[in-house]
């Protein structure tokens, strides 16, 4: 690695003040960028599911639900009441004593943790009058590893003892083993889990029986509609830079109704898209179907290869102009001289865009295709409005299964483990197109020597 010389101890010094001048928007940058992310990264090392009544909550010591335990208690009491009614069981009652003598104990042995007694109390006062348990401090209490072990271990032995007294479905002691599920939830155990969500999605991108894993299946599509995205709209984008930037009669209004797709916001033209595809009255599927482009309107939205052509083609309707922009932003910060001087050297247009055009477009080009290819590979709301990953997943974004995992599933573990995964993949794509391409996006670089 290369190390700045400087040329005396007064430029060293304001090298210096500049850094520490800058140092805490550098520092408030950090934060706000990465406190999302590491956020994400700790939520991906839990089991963190809000549609699982154990694992609603990032729990890292073993918990028990007092409200649910206590409340049980008063149902498991009626329960033990009709056993001893019951007909069926006169001829052999110690073992109904013995059954809820066992199930007295996992209480006592409740009431014995520390801290536990005065929380149960107070938890049983509210509910003998009627009042719900709102404060989580109150509800859950801290139990030891010991405990939780040999609780669930007798309500185990609990339940399959009153299974065995059950005559038939439904009855006392069948309803009795229902409740011992109650118990076992009402335990949290801790559900930290490490790297496994990690493990559980790196798995899907091998290639089983045959078949590539969900995860794999849906990079790939990703990286196509990226990849293809980007590189129409990067050819069209500079011809239409190209145009706009040539003076004639009307450019500013042509410059205007160039910009109307990307001013319109994307759920919109979507919708409007989502019309135009439609395989019973949507204008553009008819006259594809009329130029004999495709066999049949409904397969636009209907098989993979439709569907993937409807998602590139409507994104790049909507996101050329905004390349397109920045390329002629480009365009008019090269001196219009150096035109006038290959001119009088004989250089043709061609050789012009070659020699001149390109070479000092390439960092307004690396820029543009950073951003464009960051908002590709992140690509949702297009896809979410037309397909929502459909047919059958064929479409399915990276974005798309993120949020199926976390909004739809509730899994919020691997939800965040599939947007820190994003994260990375934008991550690489930064230093691709910064490192890899070798060019100067501050179009300006330190003097370096040595």
């Amino acid at each position: 690695m290369k190390r700045v010389k400087y040329r005396s101890i007064d430029e060293r010094n304001e090298a210096i003040t500049a850094y520490l001048m800058i140092l805490p928007a550098v520092l408030i940058i950090a934060l706000v960028a990465l406190w999302p992310v590491l956020n994400s990264f700790w939520i991906s090392m839990f089991d963190l599911r809000l549609n699982h009544p154990s694992k609603n909550k990032v729990t890292l010591e073993y918990k028990i639900d007092l409200e649910k335990f206590a409340d049980t208690q008063y149902y498991i009491k009626s329960i033990f009441r009709q056993l001893r009614a019951s007909e069926e069981l006169n001829s052999d009652p110690q073992k109904v004593d013995a059954i809820q003598a066992e199930i007295n104990s996992i209480k006592e042995e409740l009431i014995k943790q520390p801290g536990i007694e005065e929380k149960y109390t107070q938890v049983e006062t509210l509910l003998d009058n009627m009042k719900p348990v709102n404060d989580d401090e109150l509800r859950f209490a801290v139990i030891s590893h010991d405990f939780a072990e040999k609780y669930l271990e007798k309500v185990a032995n609990v339940r399959a003892s009153l299974e065995a007294l059950s005559l038939k479905k439904d009855d006392a002691a069948s309803q009795g083993a229902s409740l011992m599920e109650e118990l076992r939830t009402s335990i949290l155990e801790p559900n930290y889990i490490g790297l496994k969500n990690y493990a559980h999605f790196f798995n899907e991108l091998k290639v089983k029986d045959g078949k590539l894993g969900r995860l794999g299946k849906t990079l790939l599509n990703t990286l196509f509609i990226t990849v293809v995205s980007v590189g129409f709209e990067l050819l069209l984008g500079l011809m239409i830079a190209l145009i706009i930037n040539r003076p004639y009669k009307g450019r500013g209004l042509t410059r205007a109704a160039v910009l109307v797709p990307w001013a319109i916001p994307t759920v919109v033209s979507a919708r409007m898209w989502l019309s135009l595809y439609d395989g019973q009255t949507g204008i553009f599927a008819y006259w594809l179907t009329k130029l004999g482009i495709i066999p049949d309107a409904g397969l636009l939205l209907t098989t993979k290869s439709g569907a993937l052509f409807s998602i590139i083609f409507a994104d790049v309707w909507k996101t050329t102009p905004y390349l397109a922009l920045l390329l002629l932003a480009g365009l008019q910060g090269i001196s219009a001289d150096l035109y006038e001087a290959a001119n009088i050297d004989g250089a043709t247009r061609i050789q012009q865009f070659f020699k001149i055009t390109l070479p000092l477009l390439k960092p307004t080009i690396v820029v543009s295709l950073l951003f464009r290819t960051l908002d590709a590979f992140r690509i949702f709301d297009l896809i979410f409005v037309l397909t929502g990953g459909g047919p059958g997943n064929s479409t399915e974004s990276i974005s798309i299964y993120a949020y199926v995992t976390m909004f739809s599933q509730m899994d919020f573990g691997k939800g965040s483990t599939l947007s820190i995964m994003v994260f990375l993949c934008v991550t690489l794509i930064s230093i691709f197109y910064i490192k890899l391409l070798g060019a100067d996006v501050m179009g300006n670089r330190l003097e370096e020597r040595g």
